[in-house]
């Protein structure tokens, strides 16, 4: 039986899974996903549209895919919008799948911009469908890649008018994908480096999330009783309330990773960036790289000790060894170290997070969201910037991808479509995004679409007037941002444009109303309706940031 190419290949993403396709504004594909019986998911512009399925990708931990649709074909000017949300699900090793019109056989361009040839750099493939036949092809190799290896966004283009191919000539089954095992030898080297070390440190990426590995890396640290430090978009692999947890940032983590003499890395690339740790001393530890990636390897260090393969099949493989080696006894002066260092970094913390001062502490805000979300059902993620810096370094997660932490190239408003991959993927989990002035702006034009779609997740807008923080005088004379005073909050408040499109929204500026001001907001998102809390805060200093020395 002859099908249209987009209806075959909508029928395709429905035998794959995709639950939805998030887009904007449409593509050749939109109206085959309705007729296949694929929702839609319309969102206000390109970059958030792929963002929306960047997030649903990262918090599911690509067990499902996320899928979206834009604009390209002979204008390409949706998919040129777009750029920028494709290369930070590459940065961040995103598994989304970009869907956008291709240019058919014959077809004049009528612009300079190449398509396939622009995004090469940020995707892992980029398939163009040149005849209708090769759909079931081209889509099993685009599973193929979201599926298997080191996760990363991949491009397809499909023009309007293809034809029509057999669906019985051209059959499909869905792509499982492929792991890969450790070699024995690499393990054995590296648990005798470990059990040779005096302070090893386990550094764990987010790897471990993507390989569904959490139980494995909990057993494994638990055996070989050893301190855990996650990266930032590794946070919430352990959980953080566990003896061994030394966080993610700040001086506490920083202790950890300037004491080890071996770093035994998983699901990480070691590669340092603006928001992640460089190893002091690099040169006087011993570094055991576990990754799925070749390219990782003694990429911005030695690495003395690699194990390449799947982070669950790794650790699995490094646990049947230690305890054939026997696994060491229970560390008690290890826990008691961990446990007084916490409490010592906490200290510095805990005066600002119980703060009763006006213009309110944003530590605050979040030392009482930290009482009101149930630590096993929640999500929390923070926009880039003082949010992000703020959030992460007190917020304590307790299940894997209970906080969702991104930040390479981060761009402004991600945690706005954060909190809706998270709802759409876990829909009986409160989920709540944090951002301050600048990241309101950049998702103001999308959460009508939240309230459209009824999806109940709680925006926290830390209002402390400084936009972006960038200091006194930065945007220069007659423009300083850090003249905001509460009295000004008259002049823009952002809950009343959050109400007017449809979200329960308040301000808050007294300490003692910022947990009943939650309470109403999470019991808005249990009906269905998205809310929006205001906190005018202070310009508050961040604190604890990463280890940047060698």
């Amino acid at each position: 039986m002859k099908v249209n190419a987009v209806n075959g290949f909508a029928r395709i993403l429905k035998a794959e899974g995709i639950p939805w396709v998030s887009c904007y504004p449409t593509s050749p594909v939109n109206n085959a996903l309705g007729e296949e019986g694929v929702p839609i998911l319309m969102m206000g512009e390109e970059r958030f549209a792929v963002a929306v399925a960047d997030a649903f990708s990262r918090v599911t931990c690509g067990k499902q895919i996320g899928a979206c649709t834009v604009m390209a074909g002979l204008n390409a000017a949706g998919i040129q919008m777009a750029y920028g949300a494709v290369a930070q699900a590459w940065e961040d090793s995103s598994p989304v799948l970009v869907i956008a019109e291709g240019v058919g056989p014959g077809a004049t361009r009528h612009t300079h911009y190449d398509i396939g040839e622009a995004f090469k750099s940020v995707t892992k493939w980029v398939g163009e469908i040149g005849r209708p036949e090769l759909v079931p092809d081209y889509l099993r190799r685009a599973f193929t890649h979201l599926r298997s290896g080191r996760p990363g966004p991949v491009l397809l283009l499909i023009p309007r008018d293809l034809g029509q191919y057999d669906e019985a000539e051209h059959p499909y089954s869905p792509v499982k994908g492929w792991r890969t095992g450790p070699d024995p030898d690499d393990v054995t080297s590296a648990i005798k480096a470990l059990s040779a070390a005096k302070d090893p440190l386990l550094f764990v990426g987010e790897g471990v999330l993507y390989a569904d590995a959490t139980a494995e890396l909990l057993r494994f640290a638990e055996a070989a009783q050893v301190p855990v430090l996650t990266t930032l978009k590794g946070k919430s692999a352990f959980p953080e309330n566990h003896p061994l947890s030394v966080g993610v940032r700040g001086s506490l983590a920083e202790r950890f990773l300037r004491k080890c003499d071996l770093l035994f890395a998983v699901g990480a690339s070691l590669f340092p960036n603006r928001f992640s740790h460089a190893i002091p001393d690099a040169e006087r530890k011993t570094i055991v790289q576990c990754t799925v990636d070749t390219l990782d390897l003694n990429r911005s260090y030695e690495t003395r000790h690699a194990v390449v393969g799947d982070a669950k099949l790794t650790l699995q493989a490094l646990h049947d060894e230690l305890s054939r080696r026997g696994a060491p006894k229970k560390n008690a002066a290890l826990v008691e170290e961990i446990r007084a260092a916490k409490q010592e970094f906490l200290a510095k913390f805990r005066p600002w997070m119980e703060s009763t001062e006006t213009p309110l502490n944003p530590y605050r805000v979040l030392g009482d969201l930290m009482k009101v979300l149930d630590p096993k059902n929640s999500f929390v993620t923070a926009d880039s910037g003082n949010t992000r810096d703020q959030t992460s370094t007190v917020y304590e997660a307790q299940i894997p991808r209970g906080f969702l932490g991104w930040g390479n190239v981060s761009t402004l408003g991600f945690s706005l479509a954060g909190a809706v991959g998270a709802k759409l993927a876990y829909p009986n989990r409160q989920c709540v995004h944090i951002t301050g002035d600048a990241g309101v702006c950049y998702m103001m034009g999308n959460f009508e679409a939240v309230a459209r779609y009824g999806i109940g997740i709680t925006t926290l807008h830390i209002n402390n007037g400084g936009y972006s923080g960038y200091g006194p005088g930065f945007w220069g004379a007659g423009h300083d941002p850090y003249t905001w005073k509460v009295s000004d909050h008259s002049k823009a408040c952002m809950a009343s444009m959050a109400k007017a499109v449809g979200f329960h929204s308040e301000d808050v500026d007294k300490p003692s109303e910022i947990i009943p001001a939650l309470k109403r907001a999470l019991d808005e998102n249990a009906r269905g309706r998205p809310a929006f809390v205001e906190f005018l805060c202070s310009h508050h200093p961040v604190h604890g940031g990463w280890v940047r020395s060698a």
